[in-house]
């Protein structure tokens, strides 16, 4: 007979292997980002303005899933670097845009074998990966 306290036993959990694997996954990270000197958080926010370019504050949180409070040390930093931009938007002062420098995209070309080391570390097979990727942007698409 289940205990009425079994939901609350940490293996029924579906928050902490989550979580747990995300630590792993951005220590795993680390190394890789040192080289580069970029921190995790860096990372994300360069993956999206290579992506883009140029775009607003706003519009990189909602990619990232963070507030303007997070973001906003990591974009200073990022410009204090000298790999992006930070500017008004001329049409709406209310908007912040950041911009990819030259030596942000030359970082791009230090930063393209990361993904492929990355799975080289982890024991998952690609159609694995792909699967818990799915997975896990359906869950991220509860979150929008």
């Amino acid at each position: 007979m289940a205990d009425r306290f079994d939901c609350l036993r940490l293996e029924n959990q579906l928050c902490f292997p989550l979580y747990a694997a995300s630590r792993e996954i951005i220590r795993r990270y680390k190394p890789l980002l040192d080289e580069i000197e970029l921190t995790y958080t860096q990372y994300i926010a360069m993956l999206v303005i290579w992506e883009h370019r140029t775009i607003s504050v706003k519009d990189m949180g909602a990619r990232l899933y963070l507030d303007s409070g997070t973001l906003t040390p990591v974009l200073k930093k990022l410009e204090q670097k000298g790999l992006i931009v930070r500017r008004r938007d001329s049409g709406d002062e209310r908007i912040l845009n950041i911009t990819v420098t030259d030596k942000g995209m030359a970082l791009r070309d230090k930063a393209v074998n990361v993904p492929e080391r990355m799975a080289c570390s982890v024991k998952l097979t690609p159609e694995e990966a792909v699967s818990l990727c799915t997975i896990l942007h359906k869950l991220l698409s509860d979150a929008e």
